[in-house]
C-alpha cells in the first residue's frame, strides 16, 4: 500500500510567516475599512478616496435616513432636530393667524421651490374642518418623494393623519378635504443627485399657505 510522505518541518510555514501574514491581513482589512466602509457606511472619508469613487454620497443618503428613522419621521417626513423645530413654531404661528372655525372663501395661489440633492420642503394651508381644495404639483429635473398629511390645532405628540404618500414622483392632481380644524399639505424630499424644482398650484376653501421650511 503506498503511503504518502508525511511533510517535514521545513515544509510547514514558519512562526515568522504566519505572522507576516496575519498583519498582512490586519493591514487589508484597516484599509478597506478606511477607504470603503467608512466612506460607504457612514459618511467619513479621511483619505479622500471614497469622494474619488463616489461612497461618500451613498454614506451621506444612509446618514441621512437613519437620522430620520432616529427621528420616527421616515424616509417621507421632516428628518432633523432643526427641522422639526422650524416646522412646529411656524405650524403654531400659521394655525393662530386665522381663526379656522369659519369656513374661508375661496382662494388661488401657486408657488415654485428647488430641491438641491438631498434637499427637503414642506407647504401647508390652513383650512377648517371639511374644507376642501383642488391641487396640482408637478416637477421638473427628476422625481420627489412626498408626502401629504395634516396637523389638527394643539396636536399632540407624534400624532400623524396622512393623505397619500409616494416615492420618486413628477406629479399628482386632486382634492384634499380637511380631516380637522388646522394645517394640511404637501411634503418632498429629493432624492435625486440632481436639483429639482417642483411648482404647487392650490385652490380653494383656505384662509393662509406658507411654506414651512
Amino acid at each position: 500500500m503506498y503511503n504518502a510522505q508525511i511533510p517535514q518541518d521545513v515544509e510547514l510555514p514558519s512562526t515568522k510567516k504566519l505572522v507576516k501574514s496575519t498583519i498582512i491581513a490586519a493591514v487589508s482589512a484597516v484599509v478597506v475599512l478606511v477607504t470603503v466602509v467608512m466612506p460607504a457606511e457612514y459618511n467619513i472619508d479621511p483619505t479622500g478616496v471614497g469622494k474619488v469613487l463616489g461612497l461618500t454620497t451613498m454614506g451621506e443618503i444612509k446618514q441621512s435616513l437613519a437620522a430620520e428613522a432616529e427621528n420616527g419621521m421616515g424616509d417621507n417626513n421632516v428628518g432633523t432636530s432643526e427641522e422639526v423645530a422650524t416646522v412646529s413654531s411656524q405650524l403654531s404661528d400659521m394655525q393662530n393667524s386665522e381663526p379656522l372655525a369659519t369656513m374661508p372663501g375661496v382662494q388661488k395661489e401657486s408657488i415654485t421651490i428647488d430641491l438641491k440633492p438631498g434637499q427637503a420642503t414642506e407647504v401647508k394651508v390652513a383650512m377648517p374642518k371639511n374644507a376642501q381644495v383642488n391641487f396640482n404639483w408637478s416637477t421638473s429635473g427628476g422625481g420627489l418623494n412626498f408626502d401629504s398629511h395634516g396637523d389638527p390645532v394643539n396636536a399632540p405628540k407624534d400624532f400623524y393623519h396622512g393623505y397619500g404618500k409616494g416615492r420618486n414622483e413628477t406629479a399628482q392632481q386632486g382634492t384634499l378635504t380637511a380631516a380637522f380644524d388646522g394645517t394640511h399639505g404637501w411634503f418632498w424630499r429629493n432624492r435625486t443627485q440632481n436639483t429639482v424644482t417642483v411648482t404647487l398650484n392650490v385652490e380653494g376653501q383656505f384662509s393662509a399657505m406658507k411654506k414651512v421650511f
